[in-house]
C-alpha cells in the first residue's frame, strides 16, 4: 500500500518538517504516548516536541489534529504550546484518536466503526468532513464532539474493553472451581446483544502497548481530577493476578514450586497473534516468573524466526529462543501455550510426546481440544 502510493505521487516523504507541513491544511500528531515511567502517567513529551516544532513554521491556517492517544486536556495545553511560540499563528486543534487494531489496522482504517473528531469551531470541522468524505459515503459513523469528550472516548474505549478481559478471566477461575466450561459461559454471556461475544476470550491478561498504559492512564487521570475510579484499579490488579495465576498452573504441571533444573517450552512470545508486538506482553511477564523460579525457558514465536530487531531482542534477553516449535519442545518437563498462534492448533502429539522429557501441557489460551 505504502509503494502503491509512493509510486503514484500520493504519498511523499521528507526529513524537513518545514517542506513537509509548509502548505499544509492539516497536519497530524500521531507519536508515541507510552507509560511514564514511576507515575503510570502517560508521557506525552514527543507529543509537545512534535507542537513546538510545528509552532514557528506555520504561516497560514491549518488545523492541528491529534492522533495519539492522550489524556483530557492535552489538545489544549498543544494551542498553549503553539501560540507561545508562534504569537502569530493561525491555527485550530482537533481530537481525532484512532482505533487500529495491531494486524488489521488497514482494514479498521479504511472500514472503521466509528470516527470520532472533537473540535472547537466550524471552520476546523469543515476541513475534517472534508478529510473523511469517503468514509461518510460509505456510511461510516462520525462522531462530532467538544476535545476533552473525544479525547475520554479513546480512553474510555480501551478501559471498557480490559474491563471485558478481565472479566471472563475472574469467569474462568470460578469455572475452574465449580466445574463449569468457561467456553461455553462466554459463549452463553455473548448471544446477549447487549454483551456481545467479542473479548470474552479468556486467557493470560491483556497486554501489549495500549490496554495496559491506558488503564493506568485512566487511574492516574481520575486521581488527578479527586476520583478514586475504584473498578479500573480492581481491573488492572485482575491482570496482574491473572499472570500468576498461570505460573501457578505451570507449578502444578511440573509437580513442584519450585522450578530449579526444570525445563519449561514456552510457544507464543507476542502479546497476541497477528503482530509482532512484544510490549508488555504476558507470555514475558510469566517467562521471567518462571525464570525467577528457577526454570530455563525454550520458547518459539512466528515472529522470532531469523535475524531479530534490536528491540525484540532487548526484549527477549536472558531466553533461550528456538526457531521452530520442535526445538523449543525439545527436552521441555512442561510445554506452556501463551499465544493463540494458529500453527499452534494443529500439534503433532505424537511428536511433542517423543520430544518432551515431561508430559503435561499447560494451555492457557483455551486453543487446544
Amino acid at each position: 500500500l505504502v509503494n502503491k502510493n509512493f509510486r503514484s505521487g500520493k504519498l511523499r516523504f521528507s526529513s524537513s518538517i518545514e517542506k513537509s507541513i509548509s502548505e499544509a491544511k492539516a497536519i497530524f500528531i500521531a507519536v508515541g504516548t507510552p507509560e511514564r515511567r514511576g507515575d503510570g502517567h502517560a508521557d506525552l513529551s514527543y507529543v509537545y516536541s512534535a507542537a513546538k516544532e510545528i509552532a514557528p513554521l506555520l504561516k497560514r491556517y491549518c488545523i492541528i489534529i491529534t492522533k495519539s492517544t492522550v489524556p483530557v486536556g492535552t489538545s489544549l495545553e498543544i494551542k498553549n504550546i503553539i501560540k507561545k511560540y508562534n504569537k502569530n499563528a493561525n491555527f485550530d486543534v482537533v481530537s481525532n484518536p484512532e482505533f487500529l487494531r495491531e494486524g488489521s489496522a488497514i482494514e479498521d482504517f479504511m472500514r472503521p466503526n466509528r470516527v470520532i473528531v472533537g473540535f472547537e469551531n466550524e471552520k476546523s470541522k469543515k476541513i475534517m468532513e472534508n478529510i473523511y468524505q469517503p468514509l461518510y459515503l460509505i456510511q461510516t459513523p462520525i462522531l462530532f464532539t467538544d476535545l476533552k469528550s473525544a479525547e475520554l472516548i479513546k480512553y474510555a474505549s480501551n478501559a471498557f474493553l480490559a474491563i471485558k478481559i478481565s472479566f471472563i478471566n475472574e469467569v474462568s477461575d470460578l469455572c475452574e472451581k465449580v466445574g463449569g466450561n468457561v467456553q461455553m459461559v462466554a459463549k452463553g454471556m455473548g448471544l446477549d446483544n447487549r454483551i456481545g461475544p467479542k473479548f470474552l476470550h479468556p486467557g493470560p491478561g491483556f497486554g501489549g502497548s495500549c490496554f495496559p498504559k491506558d488503564s493506568h492512564s485512566l487511574v492516574h487521570l481520575a486521581e488527578t481530577h479527586g476520583y478514586g475510579f475504584s473498578m479500573m484499579r480492581g481491573v488492572i490488579a485482575v491482570n496482574d493476578e491473572q499472570r500468576e495465576r498461570m505460573v501457578r498452573k505451570v507449578q502444578r504441571a511440573a509437580g513442584t514450586n519450585d522450578l530449579n533444573g526444570m525445563t519449561i517450552s514456552v510457544l507464543g512470545l507476542t502479546f497476541k497473534a497477528g503482530t509482532d508486538d512484544l510490549r508488555d506482553s504476558p507470555s514475558l511477564a510469566i517467562i521471567g516468573r518462571l525464570r525467577e523460579l528457577g526454570a530455563t525457558v525454550r520458547a518459539y514465536d512466528p515472529t522470532t524466526t531469523g535475524r531479530l530487531s534490536r528491540i525484540q531482542d532487548s526484549f527477549l534477553e536472558g531466553i533461550n529462543v528456538q526457531q521452530s516449535v520442535d526445538e523449543a519442545m525439545r527436552e521441555g518437563d512442561v510445554l506452556v501455550i501463551l499465544t493463540e498462534w494458529p500453527e499452534f492448533r494443529s500439534l503433532d502429539f505424537e511428536q511433542v510426546k517423543e520430544l518432551l522429557s515431561g508430559s503435561a501441557i499447560v494451555d492457557t489460551r483455551n486453543l487446544l481440544d
